[in-house]
């Protein structure tokens, strides 16, 4: 078909084929081109809906929290007791992997130092020791009304069925046998751990409680 002002063209694809999109006014930025189906988006671009987020990028509200953190024990504080100081850095290297807080000490009498200064939750203690032995410790630890709360677990080489006997007399709450297993070791510490702050938590309702009704009675006395 001819026109006044010459051949009309006919466009590939014959009539039916759609128009060209308008062309972009000098100096607009053209959209960003579609990425093809199942390739990244490009960066900066919203993730398709359900694609997994870039790595680093922060999870979806809602998407639960990394495990591995023990979130169920608040801070705590452990004090390990032995003379030898390589079974102390076993014992540290054994428990990093909990949130405690950790000191140590070399003997007995350096023991009771620490726990006046650090008043620990825990204390991972040794028998056999100089100066002190961990039996003496221990009687120390619970005979005294301020530290008989703490828990002790006694770390000890001996097994001897009279050694057992004398750790349950002086007040010990666990012991564990050397060489140490670290699965043991964690299960016990988190067990005694939680004892103890469920008891920091008991002693508190406990004392609220007094505190409400210790209020009410001097309310109805000064009723009367």
């Amino acid at each position: 078909m001819t026109s006044p002002n010459g051949p009309r063209l006919t466009p590939p694809g014959g009539t039916n084929a759609p128009p060209a999109p308008p062309a972009a006014p000098p100096g607009a930025t053209p959209p960003p081109a579609a990425a093809p189906h199942g390739a990244p988006a490009p960066h900066g671009a919203p993730a398709p809906h359900g694609a997994p987020a870039p790595h680093g990028a922060p999870a979806p509200h809602g998407a639960p929290a990394a495990q591995g953190v023990e979130s169920f024990l608040p801070q705590s504080t452990v004090l390990i007791v032995d003379d030898n100081s390589q079974n102390v850095e076993l014992l540290q290297a054994f428990l990093e992997s909990l949130p405690v807080k950790i000191v140590t000490a070399a003997d007995g009498v350096e023991a009771l130092q620490r726990v006046a200064e650090h008043n620990p939750d825990l204390i991972l203690l040794d028998i056999m020791m100089p100066r002190m032995s961990g039996f003496q410790v221990c009687k120390t630890i619970k005979a005294d009304p301020k530290t008989r709360d703490i828990q002790v677990l006694m770390v000890t080489a001996l097994n001897e069925l009279g050694d057992i006997e004398a750790a349950n007399e002086c007040g010990t709450d666990d012991f564990v046998s050397k060489p140490v297993n670290k699965f043991e070791l964690l299960t016990r510490v988190r067990s005694l751990l939680r004892v103890r702050h469920l008891k920091n938590e008991l002693e508190r309702a406990l004392t609220y409680l007094n505190e409400i009704e210790q209020e009410e009675t001097d309310e109805r006395r000064g009723l009367e």
